[in-house]
């Protein structure tokens, strides 16, 4: 099964659950069918928000631990730079 199969029946799984939820096909209390279950989406989307931010934050926060990787960074930087004062352009 390849990764797209594989996304798209987790997909499939999670969609036909929620469903299943929030037309009461599961019975669940009235407090939980009536305020948690409508909302769930909108929590998702805000803590894949938030895990995105994080993951993207730590990133950047451990950039300089691949040398390798910064080395070749500020190589293209100063490439770049060089680049763009050939073409007359103020870079500093």
């Amino acid at each position: 099964m390849t990764r797209a199969q594989q996304t798209i029946s987790l997909a499939l799984l999670v969609t036909s659950l929620y469903l299943s939820l929030y037309l009461g096909l599961i019975p669940l209390p009235a407090v939980v069918q009536d305020e948690i279950i409508p909302v769930l989406p909108f929590w998702f989307l805000v803590t894949f928000g938030a895990w995105l931010l994080f993951r993207l934050g730590w990133g950047m926060l451990t950039f300089k631990d691949t040398p390798k990787a910064y080395a070749e960074l500020m190589e293209e930087i100063k490439l770049a730079k060089a680049d763009l004062r050939v073409r007359g352009v103020d870079v500093d």
